[in-house]
C-alpha cells in the first residue's frame, strides 16, 4: 500500500517546523484552562474545581499546612503519563493513529481513532458552545441583544446563541485550515492570555477583599450544595476522597495522553519535550491551582457566593469595558482548548481510516462538520454525556496497550516506514492485532461497561475506571504477547 499523502510529512526531520519547549508548553496546559472556565456541558462545568471544593472543605491546593502534597504529586503523575507517549511522538515522527498502527495492526487501528475521534467530535461540539456562550452572556448586557436573545428561536436555541455559535465554529475552521504551524503560533499566545485573565481577576477580587486569603472561609453546607454534582466519592475531607479527587484530576487528561504524539512529533529532540511538559504541567498545574483558589476565596469574600468559573465571576462586573476583556480571554481559552484537544486530534484519526481520501485539513472538516449536525440536538447538555463518557473511558485502555508494547515489548523499536506499508511487519492478522484488542477490550470492561451498566462492582471503582483501564488492558496484553511471542516489534 502506497504511503497516504500525509505520510511523507509525519516521517520528516520534525525540527524543521522550529517547535521547540515553549510551544509544547501551551499544548501540555490547554486542558488545565479548562478547570475553571466554561466547559461546555452544566453537569461538567468545573467538575475538577467543585470535586476539589466539595471534598476538602477547602480548595484542593491549601489546608492549615500549605499545599497539599497531592498536588505535586498528583502533576507529577500527569507529567509522566504525558511524557511516554510524547516522547514516543518525538521519535516516531508520526501522529496518534499512526502509532496506534504499532500496537494494534494496520486497520486495527482504526478502533482506536474512532474512539478518540467519537468523543473529539462531542467535546468539540462543547466547548464550541461554550465559547459561543461567553460572548452570548456579553452581548446580552446590552437591551438590544438581550431582546433578540429573548425573542428569538432557531434549532433549539435562540437566534444569538445559533450565529454566535457558528461565528465561533467558523474562527476555528480559520485557525486550523491553515495548518499545525498557524495551531502552534495560537497556542503561543492564547495560554498567556488566560493568566493574564486569571491574574487580573485575582488581584482585583483579592484588593476588593482586602487581602489575600489562602483558608476557605466558605460554610461546609454552602461548598456541599455547590458541589454536589462534583461526581466524587468519600467524605469531606476524608484520605479516600483525597484521593478520589486526584483521580479524577489526573483522569481529566486522558484524552490528551493518546493523542500528545500529535504534537509532541513536532518537537527537535526528548529534551525538549521534557522541557516543555515540565513548565506546562507540574509548574503550571501548580501555579494555577493557586490562583484559581485565591480567586475563588476572595470571591466569596466579595459577593457571598461560591463563584467556580470565570464567566460567573466577570457576570459581576459592572465595567462593560473589563466584561468585554474576560469574556474574549474565556472565549480564546475555550478555543485553544478545543483546536488542542478536540480538532487535531480527529483531524488526524479520520485521515488514518481512509488516507487515500481524506487529509488532515479534510478530516478536520468532518470533525467540524459532525459538531454542527450535533448542535440543534445539544446532546452534551443531556444524558448522552453519560454514552460519550463511557466511550471515553476506553481510552485508558488503548492507553495501557499502546504504552506496554511501544516501551516494554518493543522497547522503543518502531519501524516507522513499516507503519504505512498494508503487508509490513504490522500487518498482524490480516491488519489486526487481535491480541491488543483482546486486551483492550478486557480493559474496557472493568473501565467503562461493568461500572456503567452492573453494580457488580462498587460505587468508588468510576473514579479510577481509567486507572484500572489502563493496568489490566497492559497486563492482559503482555501476558498474551509473552505466551504467544510475534515476529513483530523485534527491537532492531
Amino acid at each position: 500500500m502506497a504511503a497516504p499523502k500525509f505520510a511523507a510529512q509525519a516521517i520528516r526531520k520534525t525540527a524543521e517546523l522550529g517547535w521547540r519547549p515553549v510551544h509544547l508548553l501551551g499544548v501540555g496546559s490547554s486542558p488545565i484552562d479548562a478547570v475553571l472556565v466554561p466547559a461546555g456541558v452544566e453537569n461538567s462545568r468545573g467538575v475538577i474545581s467543585a470535586s476539589s471544593f466539595k471534598e476538602t472543605g477547602n480548595p484542593p491546593w491549601v489546608d492549615d499546612e500549605g499545599m497539599k502534597s497531592w498536588v505535586g504529586i498528583g502533576s507529577l503523575v500527569i507529567y509522566f503519563l504525558m511524557s511516554l507517549v510524547g516522547n514516543a511522538g518525538v521519535r516516531t515522527g508520526v501522529p496518534y493513529p499512526v502509532l496506534a498502527r504499532a500496537s494494534f495492526g494496520i486497520w486495527g487501528a482504526n478502533i482506536p481513532a474512532l474512539v478518540r475521534a467519537i468523543v473529539a467530535c462531542f467535546w468539540y461540539g462543547a466547548q464550541t458552545s461554550a465559547a459561543s456562550g461567553a460572548i452570548v452572556a456579553l452581548l446580552t448586557r446590552m437591551d438590544s441583544f438581550k431582546s433578540f436573545h429573548a425573542s428569538t428561536h432557531l434549532l433549539g436555541h435562540s437566534g444569538l446563541e445559533v450565529i454566535c455559535f457558528v461565528v465561533v465554529w467558523a474562527l476555528q475552521l480559520l485557525i486550523i485550515q491553515r495548518g499545525m504551524e498557524t495551531v502552534r503560533r495560537f497556542q503561543d499566545w492564547a495560554g498567556p492570555a488566560v493568566w493574564v485573565m486569571m491574574l487580573i481577576l485575582a488581584i482585583g477580587l483579592c484588593v476588593k477583599a482586602g487581602g489575600i486569603s489562602l483558608t476557605s472561609s466558605i460554610p461546609q453546607d454552602v461548598l456541599l450544595d455547590k458541589t454536589k454534582d462534583a461526581g466524587v466519592s468519600g467524605e469531606p475531607g476524608s484520605i479516600a476522597s483525597l484521593f478520589a479527587v486526584a483521580a479524577t484530576w489526573i483522569t481529566y487528561f486522558a484524552a490528551l495522553y493518546l493523542n500528545f504524539c500529535d504534537f509532541s512529533r513536532y518537537a527537535p529532540d526528548v529534551t525538549a519535550v521534557r522541557k516543555g511538559n515540565i513548565w506546562g504541567l507540574p509548574v503550571n498545574l501548580i501555579l494555577f491551582s493557586l490562583v484559581a483558589g485565591v480567586t475563588t476565596i476572595a470571591a466569596f469574600q466579595v459577593y457571598h457566593e461560591v463563584l467556580l468559573h470565570p464567566d460567573q465571576i466577570s457576570a459581576k462586573f459592572d465595567s462593560w469595558l473589563l466584561a468585554l476583556l474576560a469574556a474574549l480571554t474565556f472565549a480564546v481559552a475555550t478555543l485553544g482548548i478545543n483546536v488542542v484537544a478536540n480538532f487535531v486530534s480527529p483531524a488526524f484519526d479520520f485521515s488514518n481510516v481512509f488516507p487515500r481520501y481524506i487529509n488532515f485539513k479534510k478530516g478536520g472538516y468532518i470533525a467540524a462538520l459532525i459538531a454542527l449536525v450535533l448542535y440543534p440536538f445539544a446532546p452534551w447538555e443531556g444524558s448522552a454525556a453519560s454514552f460519550v463518557g463511557m466511550i471515553g473511558s476506553t481510552m485508558g485502555p488503548i492507553f495501557g496497550v499502546m504504552m506496554v508494547d511501544y516501551y516494554l515489548i518493543a522497547k522503543g523499536a518502531v519501524d516507522v516506514p513499516a507503519l504505512y506499508q498494508e503487508n509490513g511487519e504490522y500487518r498482524y492478522q490480516n491488519g489486526w492485532s487481535v491480541r491488543a484488542i483482546v486486551a483492550a477490550a478486557v480493559g474496557a470492561l472493568f473501565s467503562s461497561v461493568l461500572p456503567n451498566f452492573t453494580s457488580l462492582l462498587p460505587d468508588w471503582w468510576g473514579v479510577y475506571g481509567w486507572f484500572f483501564g489502563v493496568g489490566i488492558a497492559g497486563a492482559v496484553y503482555y501476558a498474551l504477547r509473552a505466551a504467544e511471542p510475534s515476529p513483530v516489534n523485534k527491537p532492531a
